[in-house]
């Protein structure tokens, strides 16, 4: 990998505490979609490891059966990462504009 997922564009964060939060966050990202812009998602989440395993499964299926009921493309690349002391992030960004973007 040439570049850490905190150098792609984002459109949007969600700062996540539990996964009522994360069910909101995939709701707007599915509305918002991924295929009209050129920019990803960033979700932070804190560094709890059940906390955080609980948020990361929900926002990832969340996304790929949210944008397949709405009949959409679910080629999305994700990378978690240490963001910060006190949290982990998941980047999510559509495949065809990660390439777009060059990486």
């Amino acid at each position: 990998m040439d570049f850490h997922p905190k150098d792609l564009p984002i459109a949007k964060i969600y700062d996540l505490k539990d996964v009522k939060d994360a069910s909101d966050a995939v709701d707007d990202m599915v509305k918002i979609g991924f295929n009209n812009q050129k920019e990803g998602f960033k979700v932070l989440m804190p560094k709890e490891s059940k906390i955080a395993k609980r948020i990361g499964y929900t926002v990832t299926t969340g996304v790929t059966h949210g944008l397949r009921q709405k009949n959409e493309i679910r080629d999305i690349k994700y990378w978690t990462y240490h963001h910060d002391k006190d949290h982990y992030a998941i980047v999510l960004i559509s495949n065809k504009i990660l390439t777009e973007l060059g990486f």
